[in-house]
């Protein structure tokens, strides 16, 4: 039962990941809470699908269709799609009509489907159409910049970007990257100082809540279902 998962970086300020898998007799997965969309195809049974999958707000189960060959692209934050508002995405997706094993239909356009290695140059048309923007604003604020401007004006502007508050965004991803520093060794109590959680019943409720998994767990990385990609941010 594995869900084989080869995954790369991107340099394009749009993107902030790109991913390609494959299911073999698993049924499901734990689906870890992400601030990111995502663009993801996949192909069963001779059928492709193209879905918009929106950001997760916490950990869930999911089902992984049988034998599937997936390829997806997850946007960077600040990233957007003007034509369509996220936060009706959160915590859901938007299956794309009209999809081919060549092409599909977004926002009234139709597409070639991109690859794992074309996908930079994919997103650079959909710019170029308008389909995909950016607030440079959001990424920069998630990184750690103090804008010169009133914390409503930021908190319209990622909720706008994201569909979800900079709080939110925030605790999402102090949660990834606690497990990462506990899957690569990092001792609880550095982890639980490094990431700012107030002690380890904290960081253990913020898992359970964004991850799906205890800190013991992921630390001695028992698992009793594949987990979706998880990647330093």
């Amino acid at each position: 039962m594995t869900l084989e998962i080869e995954d790369r970086p991107s340099e394009s300020p749009f993107v902030e990941r790109v991913w390609r898998s494959r299911s073999s007799e698993v049924d499901q997965m734990m689906a870890i809470a992400s601030p990111r969309w995502a663009l993801v195809f996949w192909e069963q049974a001779g059928r492709t699908r193209a879905t918009v999958i929106g950001p997760e707000t916490h950990a869930s189960h999911a089902p992984v269709p049988e034998d599937a060959v997936f390829f997806g692209i997850d946007f960077a934050l600040g990233a957007t799609l003007p034509h369509l508002a996220l936060g009706r995405l959160v915590d859901g997706s938007m299956e794309l009509p009209d999809t081919t094993s060549r092409s599909f239909r977004l926002l009234g356009s139709r597409w070639r489907i991109p690859s794992y290695d074309n996908a930079e140059a994919f997103v650079r048309c959909l710019v170029r159409e308008d389909i995909v923007a950016r607030d440079a604003l959001v990424a920069d604020v998630a990184g750690g910049s103090a804008p010169d401007l009133s914390n409503r004006t930021v908190q319209r502007r990622f909720l706008a970007a994201t569909g979800l508050t900079r709080d939110a965004v925030r605790q999402i991803d102090r949660a990834r990257h606690a497990t990462v520093l506990l899957r690569d060794g990092v001792p609880t109590s550095q982890v639980i100082e490094r990431c700012g959680y107030y002690d380890q019943p904290h960081l253990a409720r913020s898992l359970r809540r964004f991850i799906g998994r205890t800190p013991k767990d992921v630390r001695s990385g028992r698992q009793t279902e594949s987990m979706s990609l998880l990647y330093k941010t």
